[in-house]
Parts: C-alpha cells; structure tokens; sequence
C-alpha cells in the first residue's frame, strides 16, 4: 500500500526543504559542486556586463547554470551507487564515468558558448 502524502501548499514547502537539503548536503561534501557554484557567481556579473541583448545575457548565464545542474545530477547519482557498495563493479564505475562525461560535455557547452557569443565582439 502506498504511504499517504502531503498535497498542495504543504507538499510544496516539504519538496522546497528537501531541496536545501541536498543543496547543503552537495556544499558540504562535493568539492566540484562548490568551485562550479563559484564559477556561475563570478560568471554572472560577466554575463551581464559582456551580453549584449536580453538574450545573450540569459544565454551566458543558462549555460554555466546547466553546468551545476549537472553536477548536481551527477553527484545524486554517485551517491546513489556508492551506497549500493564499496566493491568494484563494472557496471558502477561505468555509471560514474558517464555522469562525469555529462559534467564535461556541459562545461564544453558552456565554454564553447561563451567563446560564441564574446570573441566576436571583441576581435581586433
């Protein structure tokens, strides 16, 4: 039988705690998690000052944010397979490897459109 859960208002503020959980939980033990949030705070402002246009400015910052996004995804997920055990298994460190692949390809993606939007505006 399916355990009985809070709806509406109430279900909202518990889901918006348990989200600052994890995010507290992710400061405090994922070292990456941290430097990509001080990444997107120093990208900010630059996003700001360097963006031309609403959208280059919502662009420049959408980008860096995915990257935490991602992190944040990646790390549940470890989490998730270091509790099922310490030993080694393929199938597991498979699992890691891919949710590490997918922090790299949105750092690539950030990089790649930073460079899109900034180098042309400021070539000689």
């Amino acid at each position: 039988m399916a355990k009985p859960s809070k709806t509406g208002l109430a279900r909202v503020i518990d889901a918006t705690g348990y989200s600052f959980q994890g995010l507290k939980a992710q400061w405090q033990y994922e070292a990456a998690f941290r430097q990509e949030v001080c990444l997107f705070l120093l990208a900010l402002p630059l996003a700001l000052y360097f963006g031309e246009t609403g959208l280059e400015r919502a662009l420049l910052i959408f980008v860096v944010g995915l990257v935490v996004i991602v992190e944040t995804i990646n790390s549940a997920m470890e989490a998730v397979v270091d509790r099922v055990g310490d030993e080694y298994h393929e199938l597991s460190g498979r699992a890691k490897d891919m949710g590490s692949a997918a922090v790299f390809l949105a750092l690539v993606l950030a990089g790649s459109v930073w460079l899109l939007v900034l180098v042309p505006k400021y070539m000689v």
